[in-house]
């Protein structure tokens, strides 16, 4: 019930990674952090390219694939929790258009119950990513992509040799702040899975409050949200430093 003040150094850090329940929590935050910028990012790339061809209804387009951005992440995971339900979402509804031997449960299997969330994520951070990405388009200086034309550049090469490099600004900030959301992601998780099924879907943020506020253990707790601290950093300070850097010249 009273708090010890001694002193133990590393004790916490050692009990953290001797933790076998914070290996699968890492392990997890690789892949679901890994998949979540990768898709997110070329997804987003993809719509932005798609609705800078000027096409009709743009500000439509622009506003559907943004939506999913306007809500929490909370109601996120609860939709996609009704979806990927076997006894509700999509697996119901094939059985229902007749297709009977459909299996869609990787919402209940914890071998593929990470890549839910994953599916989730994407879906509620591509529109965001697609707003940067357009934003650095239209930033891009015109009369180079007229002189590409002039030369004969195929709309390829101009993507991969000109516009893509000009948006580096754009990809550094959609990796920062996809990192960050990756590795904050609580609510998500807890409304999609609850960390389950077991421990499938456990990630660091999920690992650091149920061990400090269900299980009372505030030290290891504690240890867990440095480490997230330190990682956000590493990020968030190489962005930082790259910025004024640039600032500088």
């Amino acid at each position: 019930m009273f708090p010890k003040f001694d002193f133990v150094g590393f004790d916490q850090y050692v009990r953290l990674f001797s933790n076998d329940r914070w290996h699968i929590a890492v392990h997890n935050m690789v892949i679901f952090g890994g998949l979540y910028m990768v898709l997110g990012t070329l997804l987003g790339l993809l719509l932005a390219i798609f609705i800078d061809q000027r096409i009709r209804a743009e500000g439509f387009f622009r506003t559907v694939y943004l939506y999913p951005m306007a809500l929490s992440f909370v109601v996120t995971g609860v939709i996609w929790q009704w979806m990927l339900n076997p006894s509700l979402g999509i697996e119901k509804l094939l059985h229902d258009w007749g297709f009977v031997e459909a299996k869609f449960r990787w919402l209940v299997d914890p071998e593929w119950a990470i890549y839910t969330v994953v599916i989730a994520g994407v879906w509620q951070v591509t529109g965001f990513v697609m707003a940067i990405f357009l934003a650095g388009l239209r930033g891009v200086d015109t009369e180079i992509l007229k002189a590409a034309r002039v030369d004969g550049a195929s709309p390829w090469k101009t993507y991969t040799r000109i516009i893509i490099p000009a948006l580096r600004p754009a990809f550094m900030t959609v990796l920062v702040v996809e990192g960050n959301l990756a590795i904050k992601s609580y609510d998500l998780v807890i409304a999609l899975t609850k960390g389950g099924p077991g421990i499938s879907t456990e990630l660091p943020s999920t690992f650091m409050y149920s061990t400090t506020f269900n299980r009372n253990d505030l030290a290891l707790g504690a240890s867990s949200a440095v480490i997230m601290l330190m990682t956000v950093a590493a990020i968030v300070i190489p962005y930082l430093y790259m910025e004024l850097k640039d600032d500088k010249r």
